[in-house]
């Protein structure tokens, strides 16, 4: 893969991201691959989306003009109402965008993690070799979502809190820090912290 061809962004200056992973589901729970299968959150996830919620409090006063925008799936619409709820702010005004949705993983979503090596041998060792590259079938490589996902980010126009995913919120790093593609799918997504990018620069709350 020729590292010319892979995409780069960058925040117009002045601008922060907020990036927020949507709560725990139970199929988090079973490493279960979700992709774009829409699964609700469970009491976890929404205690997580709670407590995101109030991290985000005292910077309000930062975020007064900015836009608050999250993926379509009801996982993490759930989790952006929530934290606009633990915020004082409404409920319903926030935009969902679908570049902000999942990776699709194709014939692997609802499968366990645990059984994938029996499953589909093949594809496992695909995506061993090429972990950003690999494509399974009838969805989507982690290259591919970051060319989804490179120019939602290059046309954000003010500081902007988004709920997404995990896949998305690696990619997010991946194209704004310029993290070796090699390693980007394997970044840490936690659901209890927000990721905040800035300047070419990131930190967690």
């Amino acid at each position: 893969m020729n590292a010319r061809d892979i995409p780069k962004a960058r925040l117009k200056p002045g601008i922060a991201l907020y990036l927020i992973r949507h709560g725990e589901t139970d199929w988090n729970r079973e490493q279960r691959y979700q992709g774009q299968r829409d699964i609700p959150l469970n009491d976890t996830g929404r205690a997580q989306a709670q407590r995101n919620g109030y991290i985000l409090k005292p910077y309000l006063g930062q975020l007064k003009d900015a836009e608050f925008v999250a993926s379509p799936l009801s996982r993490a619409v759930e989790t952006m109402t929530i934290l606009r709820a633990s915020l004082g702010l409404s409920v319903d005004a926030f935009r969902r965008d679908g570049d902000l949705k999942e990776l699709h993983y194709g014939h692997w979503e609802g499968q366990l993690q645990s059984e994938l090596a029996t499953i589909d041998p093949e594809g496992v060792a695909a995506k061993n070799r090429d972990p950003f590259g690999w494509r399974p079938t009838g969805g989507e490589s982690y290259e591919d979502l970051m060319r989804r996902v490179a120019p939602w980010l290059d046309g954000l126009n003010r500081t902007t809190v988004a709920v997404t995913h995990g896949g998305v919120t690696r990619v997010a790093r991946g194209a704004l820090l310029g993290i070796d593609t090699r390693k980007v799918p394997s970044l840490d997504v936690p659901q209890d912290q927000i990721l905040v990018l800035r300047d070419c620069r990131m930190h967690w709350l």
